[in-house]
């Protein structure tokens, strides 16, 4: 059975995800439950989520496997409903797919066949019907511009490195203008230094277009990076939020900067805490 925290009014740590129902939540989980039906019967994922999110606002999700991050970015994908409770986008329910959400996942998902340049105008084109043919080439250009693939946008994802297909899909999310990003441990194949290549990219290009990003990733170092707010799951099953990190850095960010700042010492030892010792992953 899950234990819940008890309130931390440790700095940097919120002791809630808000009040529901507050009025400033751009995106709001209320009271959220999920139950899937199982072979053994009834398998509660989530419990009670309460969590409301700012427009504009840079979120990560983490929590050890099977804690239900992907359940809950599921949902505001529009891929799949609650069992119980309501996920809103400014107030109203979130019940389909659509193109104001936007998914960027671990393993790129582009088209093989389609050229980089081909995977995103058809994005484009699909989302944004009303624009001119040379509206959708100058949306299409400027978005490989920022994620410095004009030079290959004739290529087969094939044909590109992971790092680049990942900035391919990437690229294509944001040139549709969702309202919210959905990265699905989007840089979790890559190796350090790529991660850390598109890590600057994206906060560049959210800088630009500020939509609202829900993030899950396993590394604490990149959700301090990234974040306004780290959300921090219990486990599962009935796993829900437990504690939520505010990360104080100013932006823009630098590595090297927040990395040598008191405070990030002492946020990276509380979320190492809330994981390792007190929701510490029991794998027998």
């Amino acid at each position: 059975m899950t234990t819940m925290l008890e309130p931390s009014l440790s700095a940097g740590v919120s002791a809630s995800a808000g009040s529901p129902g507050s009025g400033d939540a751009f995106l709001e989980f209320r009271s959220v439950g999920q139950v899937f039906a199982t072979r053994r019967g009834p398998f509660e994922a989530l419990r009670d989520i309460n969590l409301q999110v700012r427009q504009g606002e840079f979120l990560c999700v983490i929590g050890h496997s099977g804690c239900g991050k992907s359940t809950l970015l599921n949902m505001v994908s529009g891929f799949l409903q609650p069992t119980s409770g309501s996920v809103t986008l400014q107030g109203v329910p979130i019940d389909r797919p659509g193109p104001d959400r936007m998914v960027v996942f671990q393993n790129y998902s582009l088209l093989p066949w389609h050229t980089v340049w081909k995977n995103v105008e058809l994005a484009v084109k699909a989302a944004r019907p009303e624009l001119s043919v040379a509206q959708r080439r100058e949306v299409v250009e400027h978005h490989l511009d920022m994620v410095h693939l004009s030079d290959v946008h004739d290529r087969l994802p094939g044909q590109i490195s992971g790092g680049m297909r990942q900035r391919v899909a990437i690229a294509r999310a944001l040139a549709v203008r969702p309202e919210v990003l959905v990265l699905d441990e989007p840089f979790g194949a890559l190796d350090a230094i790529t991660r850390e290549e598109l890590q600057e990219e994206l906060l560049a290009i959210w800088r630009e277009q500020q939509p609202t990003v829900l993030m899950i990733t396993h590394d604490i170092d990149e959700a301090l990076f990234l974040a306004d707010r780290v959300v921090m799951m219990t486990n599962g099953p009935s796993a829900t939020v437990g504690e939520i990190l505010e990360v104080p850095f100013e932006r823009p960010r630098n590595y090297e900067a927040i990395q040598s700042d008191p405070r990030y010492g002492r946020l990276r030892n509380q979320a190492l805490d809330f994981l390792f010792r007190r929701y510490a992953h029991d794998d027998g």
